[in-house]
């Protein structure tokens, strides 16, 4: 297509798809109208990659995951196709901003954290090296929910991403798979039948990942449930509109929310059934195309390779046992050993409570065949491993962690220390049972997006000082090196970072009429709110300099934003309180005359990958600061240490091998180790220890206590207060001393020009090895056995 031809085909599909004219149309409909005609662009290379894969009979890699969080996709597919400069151009020549088009985009609300938006590099990557594979996972109708704030307090609204149009996806009107729930298993001609209750259909939509240069595609595939029938157009006529519509509406609660509440009875059982329905239509169309394709069941390892995203598709498992021996035949024994060869499982967690644990007495009235089999597992799991200990079926709960573990040929945790961490806690028994089976790949981010989309003003100056050949080999960055000690370079490098932080500074005034100077060192932690990343010490720490500041108004003080993003799940009350005491401390401190100057706080609503792509760019400092033994991996630090943010943090989940490949004097280590965590908690009394120790936190907790930021409601905060001055499972207090004296050490950087610029640079320069790409090949070759198609 031509350069004219695009440009025309812009307005093309705003009269012929969208059904308006230039005269009349809004910005959503330039933008749908521009989505598809980039989609045109990237359409064939996608059918071209399908046709290819199938000509070479190649392995596929399958990723089920619940969560994929693509962010928007305009802008991806427009710097890997190398389209912007015929985009700003044919927009231009429309009398449009290409900057607020692209912007017009919501975000997919498909997903929450990191394990999400691992799973959308990985996509990425997977195009990007030319790898044949499909996503699966679920088309949430909402996401997890639109977050603002009232009086501090987070409110939770619905998403309304898809009462537009999704320019990027395609219905598959010929793959729509029949799933059942209930009923139950009988005996017929000696082999059990499983008759099922309840059925839904899984209806697929495709949307095209495109990888850089646009030499590969694969396909998104999210299933959306719809009833069986449809309308019962009988009980309608007979005036029951209610029960007419009831099918749709049941069906439809299986994919309208991502992670439903479930601390109650009907919210475990929701759950279970997304995890069941989304895993289940996805195997079932791994087997209808490896049939299709033919060849032996018994050689289905050798074409399908099935990553298990976390315990959420863990009943893949039983699933794939029972299509293979109840529907297709296959010797339970062979059966259990041909799924094990598919399936591998990536952990993501070192609490114990995270592996998901589902009553005996749900999963047999929901899921009765595959209770059967589970047990039929931990049999032959017992038979093969008779000293064993661990049961998959323990205390009336079925172990979902453990299910996934002895289900998968290889398990993997997402960093170095996690990784040795599993070993030893959570799959100690199993590692010791199967010692060859816990394998590292740490985890990676796409460079493509999170470098040279996101921070186009540092690209520029990579791909001028280098080359552009880092964007598809990132550890190429380690060839900025030599330019640390020149001046030019440096200066180049502070500028693009100033330039970017008075970008934010001014959205922040126009958006939510916040008021920062972008000389200020702007302090950033940005991650799903939960106890054990600590966004309360890091809170407690800013009340402790506020505190000081006030005291010392005169002091040569390092001005400084602290922001916040971040959501808490619906049910965890210490999150929201969490949320509602950054709030409050933000309304006291800003409004402080004396000391707004030197510090300012901001908690930005509803976090999602395009807020984080504002601000990692514009972030000086990088907060890391989980309990250590807690954290994974992160992906987070990966990106801000990309950009130039130096990390403050324990050493926990990458955040250790981050501080591996910068050098120890790139970043700013505090707190205890993992095994000095487990120490400090044996010691009786150890929050009132570590309070009584040093006046400033005691003087931050008082001042939380007795109502300084809560005038309305003195004792609100009682019970924050008392979880940190009785358990503190987190180390918080513990900790504090530590990291106050870290983020002193921070001041006094950022303070000298000479010490900050290379030390941010050193971050970019030295931590290429944490892309995505390199984290895919290791799959490949370790997980997978997986190869690329590209013929480069």
């Amino acid at each position: 297509m031509t350069d004219t031809g695009f440009r025309d085909s812009i307005p093309r599909h705003l009269i012929y798809a969208l059904g308006t004219d230039p005269q009349n149309a809004t910005l959503g409909d330039w933008r749908i109208a521009l989505s598809l005609a980039v989609r045109d662009r990237l359409v064939d290379a996608w059918l071209a990659s399908a046709r290819a894969a199938r000509q070479a009979g190649a392995k596929r890699v399958y990723y089920l995951s619940m969560e994929f969080l693509i962010g928007r996709l305009l802008e991806d597919a427009i710097i890997n196709l190398r389209l912007e400069e015929e985009v700003r151009a044919a927009l231009a020549a429309l009398g449009l901003s290409a900057d607020e088009v692209i912007a017009d985009e919501p975000d997919a609300a498909l997903g929450n954290g990191g394990l999400g938006r691992l799973a959308a590099c990985f996509m990425e990557s997977l195009a990007t090296l030319g790898v044949p594979a499909f996503g699966y996972g679920i088309r949430y109708e909402h996401g997890l929910f639109r977050q603002s704030f009232v009086e501090g307090r987070q409110v939770e609204e619905p998403e309304d991403w898809l009462t537009q149009v999704h320019a990027w996806e395609f219905r598959r009107r010929d793959v729509r798979l029949r799933l059942c729930f209930g009923g139950e298993v009988v005996d017929e001609g000696g082999k059990p039948v499983w008759h099922g209750a309840e059925a839904v259909m899984a209806q697929a939509y495709d949307t095209p990942m495109i990888g850089w240069q646009g030499k590969w595609a694969n396909a998104l595939r999210l299933w959306s449930a719809e009833p069986l029938h449809g309308f019962d157009l009988d009980r309608f006529n007979r005036g029951d509109y209610a029960a007419a519509a009831e099918p749709e509406a049941l069906a439809r609660t299986i994919s309208r929310v991502l992670y439903p509440d479930d601390t109650t009875e009907r919210g475990k059982e929701l759950r279970l059934k997304q995890e069941y329905f989304f895993t289940a239509a996805s195997l079932q169309d791994i087997l209808r195309r490896f049939e299709a394709e033919g060849g032996a069941l018994a050689d289905l390892p050798k074409k399908a390779a099935i990553q298990l995203n976390d315990t959420h598709p863990a009943i893949a498992g039983p699933e794939l046992v029972r299509l293979l021996h109840d529907e297709r035949g296959m010797a339970l024994d062979q059966a259990i050993e041909t799924a094990r060869g598919c399936l591998s499982y990536t952990n993501h967690t070192l609490l114990p409570e995270a592996l998901e644990r589902w009553s005996e007495d749900l999963m047999t009235r929901l899921l009765p065949r595959h209770m059967q089999l589970i047990e039929r597992i931990d049999a032959a799991h017992a038979a093969e491993k008779p000293d064993r200990k661990v049961a998959l079926v323990q205390e009336g709960e079925v172990r979902m962690g453990e299910l996934a573990f002895v289900m998968a040929h290889k398990v993997n945790g997402v960093s170095a220390l996690h990784t040795g961490l599993m070993k030893q806690t959570v799959f100690e028994e199993l590692h010791r049972l199967h010692p060859d089976r816990i394998v590292n790949e740490t985890n990676g981010v796409t460079p493509r997006r999170w470098l040279f989309s996101a921070n186009p003003r540092l690209s520029r100056l990579i791909s001028g000082t280098i080359g552009e050949g880092w964007v598809c080999d990132l550890e190429r960055l380690c060839e900025l090196e030599p330019q640390l000690d020149d001046a030019a370079f440096l200066d180049a490098y502070a500028g693009a970072k100033r330039a970017n932080k008075a970008d934010l500074a001014g959205w922040l005034a126009a958006e939510h009429g916040v008021q920062i100077d972008p000389e200020a060192l702007f302090d950033v932690q940005i991650k799903r709110i939960h106890e054990y990343k600590r966004q309360h010490l890091n809170i407690l720490e800013t009340i402790a300099l506020w505190q000081e500041i006030k005291a010392n108004p005169n002091a040569p003080w390092v001005p400084r934003v602290k922001i916040f993003a971040g959501k808490a799940a619906p049910g965890y009350v210490f999150a929201k309180e969490i949320i509602r005491l950054i709030n409050d401390v933000a309304a006291v401190v800003n409004a402080d005359l004396e000391t707004n100057r030197f510090l300012k706080v901001v908690f930005l609503p509803n976090y999602n990958v395009s807020l984080a792509e504002r601000l990692i760019p514009a972030s000086d400092l990088s907060e890391q600061i989980s309990t250590a033994g807690k954290e994974a991996s992160g992906t987070g630090n990966m990106k801000f240490a990309l950009n130039g943010a130096p990390t403050i943090g324990t050493l926990d989940g990458a955040n250790v091998e981050i501080r591996d490949r910068v050098g120890e004097k790139n970043f700013f280590l505090f707190g205890m180790t993992t095994d000095e965590v487990v120490a400090r908690r044996a010691v009786p009394d150890h929050a009132r220890q570590a309070i009584a120790a040093d006046k400033r936190l005691g003087g931050a907790l008082k001042a939380v206590s007795q109502g300084v930021f809560s005038p309305r409601d003195r004792h609100c905060y009682r019970g924050f207060v008392g979880n940190l001055t009785g358990h503190d499972y987190f180390l918080v207090c513990s900790d504090f001393t530590a990291y106050w004296d870290a983020q002193r050490r921070v001041d006094a950087a950022f303070a000298e020009p000479a010490v900050w610029w290379p030390m941010a640079a050193r971050n970019t320069a030295r931590t290429g090895w944490f892309s995505s790409d390199r984290t895919i090949r290791g799959y490949m070759a370790d997980i997978w056995g997986a190869s690329s198609l590209d013929p480069a």
